[in-house]
């Protein structure tokens, strides 16, 4: 099977239109291996359709995204990927065991390494009680961490995270946070959305979007000195409004 060499992810110049609506207009990162990398933005500015285009899913009208030597879309790549869409992508039918075993299947896994993975995502994301119940009787936060276990079930080398903790009570969600830490340490690379504030503090390095523009790049604590800011929340009214220094 073919692979990607490496992880880093370069996104070059990419614009998306839909239609009149330019969602993205001219999109540059570099996101490394080792690290969590954030993006920050309200809702509508554009978050999803850029790690979309970054998992291969939809098309850039321009620019080019690469992970490794591959350019996207690259469907191996997907093997080496972990995507968490914001939508729950779920069997509702379906148990989540049956949910996790299907998704092992397209990630061509064995079966004694699908069971194992399986008992450990599920026991990361306090999912074991409740493997065998149809997934259609799943709250909302269960099924986001079931999502999430599908994404970190083949153990990728990049994890594509779309708001992963949304509907996540806090002390679990902290444990999700943790667990993203330890496999950055490890040297996986961590792509993660989010508009929440204190989530956006966690990253390692950070990128603020409004209305399909980067406006400000760099480590938090950075973000917020170009920003004259006492808080990211502060840095990111200042930096909407064009203050700051990007």
């Amino acid at each position: 099977m073919p692979e990607i060499s490496g992880s880093h992810i370069a996104i070059r110049g990419i614009h998306k239109s839909f239609g009149s609506l330019e969602a993205l207009k001219g999109i540059d990162m570099d996101i490394r291996p080792g690290i969590i990398y954030g993006l920050l933005g309200p809702s509508g500015c554009g978050k999803t359709t850029l790690i979309n285009i970054m998992a291969g899913i939809l098309d850039a009208s321009a620019g080019e995204v690469r992970i490794g030597d591959k350019k996207m879309p690259y469907l191996e790549a997907m093997n080496h990927i972990g995507y968490m869409a914001q939508s729950d992508a779920l069997y509702r039918l379906l148990s989540g065991r049956e949910n996790l075993r299907f998704f092992g299947r397209l990630y061509r896994m064995k079966r004694p390494l699908l069971e194992e993975r399986i008992a450990q995502v599920a026991g990361l994301l306090e999912l074991s009680d409740a493997l065998d119940r149809r997934t259609g009787e799943y709250s909302g936060g269960m099924k986001r961490r079931l999502s999430l276990a599908a994404a970190l079930l083949h153990d990728p080398d990049v994890l594509l995270l779309d708001e992963p903790t949304v509907g996540i009570d806090p002390l679990l969600r902290q444990s999700i946070w943790e667990e993203l830490r330890r496999l950055a340490d490890m040297g996986k690379n961590i792509f993660v959305t989010t508009h929440v504030m204190d989530e956006a503090e966690r990253c390692d390095e950070l990128s603020l979007m409004r209305a399909g523009r980067l406006v400000a790049c760099g480590t938090p604590e950075n973000v917020k000195r170009n920003a004259q800011a006492k808080d990211m929340n502060e840095a990111f009214i200042r930096y909407s409004k064009g203050g700051g220094d990007a």
